[in-house]
């Protein structure tokens, strides 16, 4: 066993009941699931504490932090416990910056950092035990780090420990994942935390900041000590909050922003205890940063904004957008307690307690709402998309990552990662930014830094080109601590790639490598809209000095998947656009139906996927690609149909009711099936007065054959043959079948006319010599014997000329009116 108990004598925290049962399972089975409340200890004692037990006799011990600051203080702190410097037994590694020595045992790693150990040394050589940290974060590395260690486990490391560690996680289906792995539970926080909500819902009128604002001065008020830790959705909100407090806080009281893009010594800065007077007090006003893996000293007051930024991806137009939710109730417990880590506490919750039902119980994991391209291009490195993980990638979306990472040449035409897509996996990248810097080489380093960084010119005009001046030139109104990150990180970047393959790119071509998908091609008008070459649309103000641009790089948008708003583009030339991609520019004969211009165009295209280069007449387009595009017309403005062509319909849906093996002619069956009846009969009708023109019953008739048509005549007739020898349609669409006739004519008539197998009487709607109903029967027979003598009243005054037997029954059937005179 190693000696390697903490040097300095340590307070005693709730983890510590449940470290004998964590060890004996870990033991036992080599893997365990820990679930302890926030406040626990788990995150700087559960490693020193496996390290001191002898579970791990060789090799490191790595530790995944979801996030760089917390990485850094869980390092910190353990090393602290030692007595000793970070790097010695305990040390980190983040991007672009390690604190390590031979001598190190426990390593604490951002997620990604894993990733790239294991697909350069899949056997984890030198590594004993792989920790989970905060897994209930549900980060996309560490959903796929978890898979490929199981991985690695059942296939060539059986010895390989894993824990999974988390404060609010259901346990139970990590536990299953993991071969039904021990569960072990420490109760309890370090000390109990009050909670207060609101009276009554915020007021609707009052803004959000303004309200958080008033709640942070409640707090103050009603408590005596300690630091107030505030949770805001991210970095907009916490500026506005921290001028709305600005000139109404007590003396001594100091306000500490803490967010991501924060340089490090203003992350330490609202870490640290406050310096002053006594009784001075600490406000943070913090991101979802500050929910996990940190202690914030002299915290003891947490007011809960109670909403969250997450990322959420839409894969069809391949575009993110954050979006502000409400927290989650495992959010807003883990929030709650940062108030009990160092002493009891109280959080105040900006929302009612009847609304705590409504919250959802978890967010949701990143692998269901993020962009796949980077997991899918790890797993094409991997060599298997088989991995056990905890939720399955959806299919559709990594068919829409991998196809983006075939775009970019990183998978060959059987999805197998190329020369190129390796490259890509071994930068620090978006699949996207990496292959633009393997192209461009060095000189698209500081394009690519600046792209994987937030904008350091929020609120400026969405030129990308003005950013790459600010970066070498800073204006005022830069973020310098973005500015030194992205020079930092394109240092680092220049060095990891001494060469491209297509060196010399202007910045706009280098966009273009990155985001073939959004070459915007200006739409005609006066608006400043734009086609992107991926197929979707994106909009800008007017008047900002891209608007007048006909072609652009979107490099940045909103994420509305109907028409995005372009936060930052650069203009790109023609000329820039064909050099850079001749290899897909393609000619197409296109013959489509224009719905603003109510006719086919037929037209020969110059294309970059969705863009029109160039435009011209395809005046010989042959007529079935005509009449298909036609067809499309006929499914916007619906069936034409005729009088004709409907009774001829009526008539087979009543034979086809007979089950008599008729075809469906109802709408929804026509349409569906337009290329196989209607096609051939369209000829070169190609505007809308064309199509609304036609007549269907020849078209629908051909879709009965020879004997069809001959029980189609028996079974529902299309004519009556009236007494005089005259043929009527007869009208299949109301509630039964039925005529209009002159009355005249059916004189002599005794027994009622029927039709089809199931002789079904006629409707008879009898007119007067002026085409006016006068009577409607389906018992001809019974209005000659009653209601005729009534009718023959009224109508021997108004048609004196027109004959009116008493009995119709045995009077000739005539539609001649007695000549005048007699």
């Amino acid at each position: 066993m190693i000696d390697s108990s903490p040097a300095l004598p340590q307070p005693a925290l709730p983890i510590d009941e449940a470290l004998p049962a964590l060890r004996a399972a870990l033991a036992d089975r080599g893997m365990a699931v820990l679930q302890a409340p926030p406040g626990a200890g788990k995150t700087t004692r559960v490693p020193l504490d496996i390290l001191a037990a002898g579970l791990v006799p060789a090799g490191r011990i790595v530790m995944l932090e979801p996030r760089r600051l917390a990485a850094r203080a869980a390092a910190e702190r353990m090393a602290e416990s030692l007595g000793e410097a970070v790097g010695q037994t305990v040390g980190y590694r983040i991007r672009g910056e390690a604190k390590l020595s031979p001598a190190t045992r426990i390593e604490v790693v951002t997620e990604g950092i894993l990733t790239r150990m294991i697909q350069s040394d899949p056997g984890l050589d030198g590594i004993g035990a792989v920790i989970f940290d905060e897994f209930h974060e549900r980060s996309l590395n560490a959903d796929l780090g978890l898979a490929l260690c199981l991985e690695i486990r059942g296939a060539l490391r059986e010895d390989l420990m894993l824990l999974v560690m988390s404060a609010t996680l259901d346990a139970a289906p990590v536990a299953r994942l993991m071969g039904d792995a021990p569960m072990v539970t420490s109760e309890g926080r370090a000390f109990p935390v009050e909670t207060r909500w609101l009276p009554r819902p915020p007021d609707a009128s009052l803004r959000y900041e303004a309200g958080v604002a008033n709640l942070v001065q409640q707090a103050l008020e009603e408590t005596e000590d300690g630091g107030v830790l505030v949770f805001l959705p991210g970095e907009g909100e916490i500026r506005r909050v921290e001028a709305t407090l600005t000139g109404r806080l007590p003396a001594g009281v100091v306000v500490r922003p803490l967010f991501g893009a924060m340089e490090f010594a203003a992350q330490r800065a609202a870490l640290a205890p406050v310096a002053g007077p006594l009784g001075a007090r600490k406000v943070v006003l913090a991101t979802s940063i500050a929910e996990t893996s940190l202690t914030i000293p002299d915290v003891r007051v947490v007011v809960d904004g109670g909403r969250a930024r997450r990322a959420r991806f839409d894969a069809p137009s391949g575009m993110s957008r954050l979006v502000t939710e409400r927290v989650t109730r495992a959010e807003a417990e883990q929030r709650r307690g940062r108030a009990g880590r160092v002493a009891e506490g109280v959080c105040y919750r900006y929302w009612t307690k009847g609304e705590e039902g409504g919250l959802a119980p978890f967010p949701p994991a990143e692998i269901e709402a993020a962009d796949l391209a980077p997991l899918a291009l790890e797993l094409a490195l991997w060599g298997s998309a088989a991995l056990p993980f905890l939720t399955p990638p959806h299919p559709g979306v990594l068919a829409e990552a991998r196809a983006l990472l075939s775009d970019l040449g990183a998978l060959d035409a059987g999805g197998r990662i190329t020369d190129h897509g390796k490259r890509l996996a071994a930068l620090p990248l978006h699949p996207r930014l990496g292959h633009m810097l393997a192209v461009a080489g060095p000189e698209a380093a500081t394009l690519a830094a600046l792209l994987a960084e937030r904008d350091p010119l929020r609120g400026e005009p969405p030129d990308l080109l003005a950013r790459l001046k600010a970066v070498d030139r800073p204006p005022p109104q830069a973020h310098r601590g973005t500015i030194e990150r992205i020079r930092d990180e394109a240092r680092r970047l220049s060095r990891a790639l001494q060469v491209g393959t297509e060196p010399g790119l202007s910045p706009a071509q280098m966009a273009a490598l990155a985001y073939p998908d959004r070459i915007g091609l200006r739409r005609k008008g006066e608006a400043p809209r734009w086609v992107l070459s991926g197929g979707k649309g994106a909009a800008m103000a007017a008047g900002l000095p891209l608007s007048g641009a006909r072609l652009i790089v979107a490099t940045d948008l909103d994420g509305d998947p109907r028409e995005a708003v372009v936060r930052q583009a650069v203009a790109i030339s023609e000329a820039e656009v064909r050099a850079l991609y001749a290899h897909r520019i393609r000619w197409q004969e296109v013959c489509e139906w224009s719905r603003r211009e109510g006719k086919v165009l037929a037209r020969r295209q110059e294309r970059l996927g969705a863009l029109v280069l160039e435009d011209r007449t395809w005046p010989d387009a042959p007529v079935e690609a005509v009449a298909r595009a036609a067809l499309d017309g006929i499914r916007q403005i619906g069936l034409p149909f005729t009088p004709a062509a409907r009774r001829f319909r009526a008539r087979v849906e009543l034979a086809r009711g007979g089950g008599a093996g008729f075809p469906d002619m109802t709408d929804q069956a026509l349409l569906a099936g337009l290329e196989d009846w209607l096609l051939p009969h369209l000829g070169r009708a190609r505007t809308e007065a064309n199509l609304r023109g036609l007549d269907l019953t020849e078209a629908l008739r051909a879709m009965l054959d020879w004997d069809q048509m001959q029980a189609l005549d028996r079974i529902a007739p299309g004519h009556f043959e009236t007494p005089l020898g005259r043929r009527v349609p007869i009208d299949y669409e109301g509630d039964a079948p039925g005529i209009e006739i002159r009355l005249q004519e059916m004189f002599g008539v005794t027994t009622h006319p029927v039709v089809g197998a199931a002789r079904t009487p006629l409707r008879i709607t009898l007119l007067s010599p002026a085409q006016r109903p006068v009577q409607v029967t389906m018992d001809l027979p019974g209005f000659w014997a009653a209601s005729y003598a009534d009718v023959r009243k009224d109508m021997r005054g108004q048609y004196p000329r027109h004959p009116w037997p008493e009995d119709p029954t045995v009077a000739e059937p005539t539609l001649r009116a007695k000549p005048r005179g007699t």
